[in-house]
């Protein structure tokens, strides 16, 4: 009776017209920015990030959300047009999404997709609803030493797992929280690393941040690469979209394999839909009787990676909502959307704001309706903005994101910080450093040592007090497992890639 009750409270917040046209409006964007190449979820939810700061937090969080999951079904347009995924979880979708464009069935690739991705989207919602309840309830025994390993958790893993190099990504996570310690020390009141600035008194604003690192970066780095003078809008129509009886017959289970293993993976710090998509893509490689299919146009190679990722985004909200802890860039920002609003994300969100949770919740049903009723007859839509020359349009995105900018805290200053992120996300991209784990640094960095403190504050200095505590002592073992097993694998990685060359440095 509670679960039903609780879905009532729900539906109620999600129905109401402002969140209704909130929801409508974060689908649209996200399905608009998703279509064009080389932009992607977090590039457009950090440039519309501000436009949230000015709503209520439900409806700010709700517009976050549907252009979270609203790209993911955009980004695969422009992978089956352009064999360019408009974000990064659409990759693998090219692998069999192009080559059936070019074998003039676009149309049913397109279809295939929007299908896959409410299914998967779907599922994800129902294993949403099931476990974040039950997590919440174990962890509202959990203390600051529980959280403090937990935080440490999500960070390691997000830099370990999901990045070729652990080094790299451990070290962009360090930066993330030394930016984040800018400004007035929340204990103490002490500036730190302001340099006399008076506009850095009060932090680095997450807005402007993401805006460049991601916004900018992205636009500075894809704008030279992006060629949108391929794609062909004839060649698909709603007749071309009808699938046959057996692109019907090979979809159905791997769409069912796909939604658990998008949303088992979507759960876990540090991986996500991108690493979904690719499990999902594998695992139906591997049991497929014809494997030689794959590459070559499989409608199972466009549905499983489409099913994963979307099963993947909405089970992502997980770790986020019942135990504050993103498992990437783009559920930090979510969080970050919370701590704007006032809101202390974890286990006591769902108890201290439930029209907020449930109606969250609710709103992933309505999005996910709102994406199938406007990808099919917007497709045409969606081509024909892939026509418009990127030098056109990338202008306009920066002019957008410097107003964004500005029109937070109406500073300059915050324009500055746009550029400059700006332009570090872009020398990351030239070096390969991963610049997701900065921004989780960022926004955890704070939090890990606010608990931090006080865990050692309760355990009157003694360190070895947390790892005695048994929540916290095994999650930090896990920890320590983690980087032993990333050292290793760099190690193993490193000596494969020496020994061809000490075997022709012998035979030279």
């Amino acid at each position: 009776m509670d679960m039903l009750a609780n879905l009532a409270l729900g539906l109620e917040t999600a129905v109401s017209p402002v969140n209704l046209l909130y929801c409508f409006l974060g689908v649209f964007l996200g399905t608009f920015v998703g279509v064009i190449p080389g932009v992607g979820p977090l590039a457009a939810i950090s440039m519309l990030f501000p436009v949230t700061f000015h709503l209520d937090p439900t409806s700010a969080l709700i517009m976050l959300a549907g252009i979270w999951y609203g790209t993911t079904y955009g980004g695969s347009t422009a992978a089956i047009l352009l064999n360019i995924p408009g974000a990064t979880s659409a990759a693998v979708t090219c692998l069999d999404g192009y080559p059936m464009s070019r074998q003039g069935r676009a149309g049913v690739a397109l279809l295939m997709t929007t299908v896959a991705s409410f299914f998967g989207g779907s599922f994800g919602i129902i294993i949403l609803t099931m476990f974040s309840p039950i997590i919440a309830k174990y962890a509202l025994a959990f203390g600051p030493a529980e959280y403090f390993s937990l935080m440490v958790l999500g960070l390691v893993a997000a830099s370990t797992i999901s990045n070729a190099s652990a080094i790299k990504g451990l070290s962009m996570v360090v930066l993330g929280m030394l930016v984040a310690t800018t400004g007035m020390d929340s204990q103490s009141g002490v500036p730190r690393f302001t340099f006399g600035n008076l506009d850095l008194l009060d932090g680095l604003g997450i807005s402007a941040m993401a805006m460049g690192l991601f916004g900018i970066g992205e636009i500075i780095a894809s704008v030279r690469n992006v060629d949108t003078g391929s794609v062909d809008a004839k060649n698909v129509t709603f007749r071309s979209m009808i699938p046959t009886r057996d692109d019907w017959g090979r979809s159905w289970m791997p769409m069912f394999r796909s939604a658990w293993v998008g949303s088992f993976f979507g759960a876990l710090p540090g991986t996500g839909p991108s690493i979904a998509s690719v499990m999902a893509y594998a695992v139906e490689k591997r049991i497929s009787r014809t494997p030689e299919r794959f590459g070559e146009g499989a409608i199972e190679g466009v549905v499983a990676p489409e099913t994963a990722n979307n099963a993947a985004d909405q089970t992502a909200f997980i770790p986020t909502l019942t135990l504050g802890i993103p498992g990437s860039a783009t559920m930090a920002l979510m969080l970050g959307a919370l701590m704007v609003h006032g809101i202390n994300p974890g286990p006591n969100l769902i108890v201290q704001q439930p029209s907020l949770f449930w109606g969250l919740i609710m709103s992933f049903w309505i999005g996910n309706l709102l994406l199938v009723i406007l990808n099919l007859p917007l497709i045409g839509l969606w081509i024909r903005l892939l026509l418009i020359p990127y030098n056109w349009m990338y202008p306009a995105i920066i002019i957008f994101v410097c107003i964004g900018a500005y029109s937070v805290r109406y500073v300059a200053f915050d324009v500055v910080v746009v550029m400059a992120f700006g332009a570090l996300g872009y020398i990351l991209r030239v070096f390969a450093l991963p610049a997701a784990p900065l921004l989780l640094g960022f926004v955890l960095g704070p939090l890990v040592e606010q608990n931090f403190r006080r865990a050692m504050v309760l355990a009157r200095g003694d360190f070895t007090e947390i790892l005695a505590r048994p929540v916290s002592g095994v999650v930090l073992g896990l920890v320590a497992l983690m980087l032993v097993w990333s050292a290793v694998s760099a190690w193993r990685r490193r000596s494969a890639d020496l020994a061809p060359e000490e075997m022709n440095s012998r035979t030279g």
